[in-house]
């Protein structure tokens, strides 16, 4: 059982979902896998983007919801309730009036809705995968944070990991632990998943959290997977393979302070210089 989060340490659960084409399956597995991760003591559990239905512009429009009012957010709010966790739903189509969006939300232990984020964008790699979610999907305009009981949480979701200026606002907003459910492909999953994990870690000195769908060699999409947890030294503590998986990782935030004072980056930087603005 990990220690109790008034000391500082929790865990968290990153659930790897293989993602079907039926969205009360997808839910159904979901809600399985979040109780087998909380009977293992996680106090955080986060679920993979678009975890409710395949990765796809050609599927965006059937599987969107309305949020609140869905019944993928609806059932993320009954596992909090059940589990008595945090849980991060890692993200679900979003039809906003005439709009949709790539969404996530964040529900606290008592079922209440605590934060939403939805994605700002696409990629096109010559000679690689091109995926333009703007073909369909709006952009979000809004920069993402939560508090839990234990620290403050920054939420991006993908291709949202490759900007480290959302990084550091989010870290100058008192984060200590950056959340991206993403479902990096097999062009730029095995270049670039982990290292942009590390390297944000790295740049901040807090906890990064990187959580895919399982892969489906059968999809349209075909998702790397390797969720991985990373700490602030820019250490991977724990990841997994391709395959359906929950990923446990014991999360001390006292390494946060520990890294920062051996390594002051954040007093030694040349606001004289150079600085990053928060603009919301």
């Amino acid at each position: 059982m990990a220690a109790s989060s008034t000391s500082g340490k929790f865990r968290i659960a990153l659930v790897q979902l293989l993602v079907g084409s039926e969205k009360a399956a997808n839910l159904s597995k979901a809600r399985a896998l979040v109780q087998k991760a909380k009977e293992k003591g996680a106090e955080l559990i986060v679920l993979p983007e678009c975890f409710n239905s395949p990765y796809g512009t050609q599927h965006f429009a059937s599987y969107a919801e309305t949020i609140p009012g869905g019944p993928s957010t609806q059932a993320l709010e009954e596992m909090a309730k059940e589990t008595k966790s945090y849980i991060v739903g890692g993200s679900i189509p979003e039809l906003d009036s005439d709009r949709y969006y790539n969404s996530s939300t964040v529900f606290s232990p008592s079922g209440e809705t605590i934060a939403k984020h939805r994605k700002m964008f696409d990629i096109d790699v010559p000679g690689g995968i091109k995926f333009t979610e703007s073909d369909v999907l709006s952009g979000g305009n809004r920069i993402s944070s939560f508090d839990m009981s234990f620290c403050k949480v920054g939420l991006g979701i993908c291709y949202d990991v490759r900007f480290a200026e959302l990084g550091q606002v989010l870290t100058r907003r008192g984060c200590k632990l950056l959340l991206y459910p993403g479902a990096f492909n097999m062009t730029t999953g095995p270049m670039h998943w982990e290292l942009l994990l590390r390297a944000r870690a790295l740049d901040n000195q807090v906890f990064v959290a990187g959580v895919s769908p399982a892969r489906d060699d059968k999809a349209s999409y075909v998702a790397w997977g390797h969720s991985t947890v990373v700490d602030p030294w820019g250490k991977v503590i724990a990841t997994t393979e391709e395959a359906e998986d929950i990923v446990f990782a014991d999360i001390d935030l006292g390494e946060v302070e520990k890294v920062r004072t051996a390594i002051p980056i954040g007093r030694q930087r040349r606001a004289d210089l150079y600085e990053v603005h928060d603009r919301t």
